[in-house]
């Protein structure tokens, strides 16, 4: 094996690491949100906490399809697409629920989820800069959604402090909707990203094929 090769698995294995590490943190703070959430019955948290499955889902797919074939990139791809799709549904009907009593969530509570979700947010970002040309589109495509996820810890800021001035919880509710809404695209990119490596592996079968 060559110093370039030697290189180039080198630096593999420490995307492998880096893209693992990024979706553990992100599965456990979607727990963390979720709790949160439940607990204060914040429909907004329930939808950021989207946010951090769909990072552990891209991430994931990263670890998986360094050492898989396309094909089964892709299959695996779309299934956590549909995955994806299940706590956004989930916050959609807390949300349709909550409109019969808006109850407002604990401004102390989401303000410190929204403080950690900015730092687990900053590490992700500060993990996967390294290797933003690695890995293709996915690689960068979990960057970027850490990066935006970052926009979304200050918006759920901003609600902590609405909620402590209004006293009410419509603004919580307002705010959960658009992260649906946003978040909406989530398993749509991912199943986009999955479509692409199948008619990546399909054109590359039949290249083997005129052969």
């Amino acid at each position: 094996m060559s110093g370039q090769e030697t290189a180039d698995a080198g630096r593999v294995r420490s995307l492998r690491t880096t893209v693992l590490t990024v979706a553990l943190l992100n599965l456990a703070y979607m727990v963390v949100e979720i709790a949160v959430a439940l607990s204060i019955r914040s429909v907004a948290l329930v939808a950021d906490s989207v946010d951090f499955f769909e990072d552990f889902a891209v991430n994931l797919l990263i670890f998986v399809a360094l050492g898989w074939s396309l094909a089964r990139r892709a299959r695996v791809g779309k299934v956590m697409a549909g995955i994806i799709v299940l706590p956004a549904i989930a916050a959609l009907v807390m949300a349709v629920v909550k409109i019969g009593d808006p109850e407002p969530p604990a401004a102390g509570a989401l303000l410190w989820t929204a403080v950690g979700a900015i730092l687990v947010n900053l590490v992700c970002v500060g993990l996967l800069s390294r290797f933003r040309a690695d890995g293709g589109s996915l690689t960068a495509a979990a960057w970027l959604a850490a990066r935006n996820d970052l926009i979304a810890g200050v918006v759920l800021i901003a609600l902590a402090g609405a909620t402590a001035l209004t006293a009410s919880g419509w603004a919580d509710i307002i705010v959960g909707v658009l992260l649906v809404v946003l978040n909406g695209s989530a398993a749509k990119e991912v199943w986009e990203a999955a479509t692409e490596e199948e008619l990546a592996a399909k054109a590359l079968a039949g290249e083997f094929d005129d052969d």
